[in-house]
């Protein structure tokens, strides 16, 4: 069966790379050199263009278990980027140019991958091949147009504008509690009061933290309908106690009085593993998220799963467009991988790839769709993106989206390492089944 590949970013290659060297041949479209996204400046293949880091490779560490399932699964650029590090304490970071040269040089030397130069401008979903589209976050024009077509109008979302998620875990339970505004519904939020003092130390933090600078391609409507918790703020100290802290409709059980301002977190997965700051979309850097944010009660000692984000970002509403194979349920001949899909990071869009090459794969062999246990971090990944969900945002590599263990576990790495050697038994067990 004819199988193409949209896009040669890491996804892209990861994917052609793993079908290639089991005996398919793969057809690779990529537009550069004819055409560059406004991120992208050199010819090569999975150019790195934000950071030199593919982040921590300790097994303790949600990106080091990521990378050890990968190893597991046959990744081809792994190995790649380990010849092309850079000392970076526990990271695994290289050189971009050697990697993304590495890289290109693999592909092009690959006699089952035919490389195809010049702008996609459609799907092609009608002509019966196996298509996986992994065009990156930056994806426009024409092709984002025909993709919107597949999807729906509404499908695609062009600024990624999301609050900081929290693990359950870390969250002081004894200082929050758990209510809806004037008791509706089933006490739906956590609920973290303020009282006037703590509120004014906080927003004076808040207008005074440094904020991320946007690159050329952010800028323009980043901000359309969806304020930056730090603009709200900026607009004067009671703007947030109108907006998006407001206290009303909520009492503090311990104390039967209503919080002078009060920070609701919202579940942002079915099993309550993660918690979502309502309303706290922003631009501050990562680092002062977590020094401003982490003086809100009940954060004082928060792990971030993810920090919030305000950037150029088309990616799809994957929980309702995508099966767990990584095709659109509406035409299943057509796959998604990598940033598009809502795998946040450079890494989590090879891993992408890797899923939706063994899908198709499996696919040509005529078996069902390979199985990734739920413990496993390509399994809580790929359940993130493919399960119904109130507000779907990307999400990357995160010890807080795994089933927690049996027995509570207090010491963070400790906990973490036994999670990591869960993950990989129970990964190894079902590709034996396979």
């Amino acid at each position: 069966m004819r199988i193409r590949i949209l896009g040669a970013g890491l996804a892209g290659c990861e994917a052609a790379l793993y079908l290639a060297k089991r005996g398919f041949a793969v057809e690779l479209y990529e537009q550069k050199p004819h055409k560059y996204s406004p991120a992208h400046k050199k010819p090569g293949f999975a150019e790195l263009v934000c950071s030199n880091s593919l982040k921590a490779d300790r097994l303790d560490s949600a990106s080091g278990l990521l990378k050890a399932e990968m190893r597991l699964l046959g990744s081809s650029l792994l190995p790649l980027a380990e010849g092309c590090r850079v000392a970076a304490g526990g990271a695994l970071a290289v050189d971009r140019d050697r990697f993304s040269d590495a890289v290109t040089r693999s592909v092009r030397a690959q006699a089952n991958i035919t490389v195809i130069e010049g702008e996609v401008r459609a799907v092609g979903e009608e002509d019966g091949a196996l298509t996986v589209v992994a065009t990156g976050p930056l994806t426009e024009g024409a092709l984002a147009a025909d993709i919107a077509r597949l999807t729906g109008e509404k499908a695609l979302a062009f600024y990624d504008a999301a609050a900081p998620i929290v693990t359950a875990a870390s969250i002081d339970m004894d200082k929050v509690f758990a209510a809806s505004r004037y008791g509706r519904g089933t006490a739906d939020y956590l609920n973290c009061p303020f009282d006037k003092a703590g509120y004014e130390a906080f927003y004076e933090a808040l207008v005074g933290a440094e904020r991320a600078e946007l690159h050329s391609f952010d800028e323009g409507g980043v901000y359309e309908g969806c304020m930056p918790i730090e603009v709200m703020a900026s607009r004067g100290a009671d703007t947030m106690r109108y907006g998006p802290l407001r206290p009303v409709g909520l009492r503090d059980p311990r104390t039967g009085h209503r919080p002078w301002a009060n920070v609701q977190l919202r579940a942002e997965n079915a099993e309550g593993t993660l918690y979502n700051l309502v309303g706290f979309q922003t631009n501050l850097k990562f680092g002062e998220q977590k020094r401003v944010f982490s003086m809100i009660p009940g954060l004082e000692n928060a792990e971030f799963a993810r920090y919030g984000v305000m950037h150029r970002n088309t990616f799809l509403n994957s929980p309702a467009l995508l099966g767990p194979d990584l095709a659109l349920k509406t035409h299943p001949n057509v796959y998604f991988a990598g940033q598009i899909t809502g795998f946040e990071g450079y890494m989590e869009s090879a891993a992408c790839g890797l899923l939706a090459a063994r899908a198709v794969e499996a696919r040509c062999a005529g078996k069902g769709v390979p199985r990734y246990p739920a413990a496993t971090m390509l399994g809580a990944l790929l359940r993130y993106i493919t399960t119904p969900a109130h507000d779907f945002q990307p999400m990357g590599a995160n010890m807080g989206i795994l089933p927690p263990l049996e027995a509570r576990v207090r010491d963070k790495r400790a906990r973490y390492e036994q999670l990591a050697n869960r993950s990989l038994s129970e990964l190894r067990a079902a590709l034996v089944e396979a």
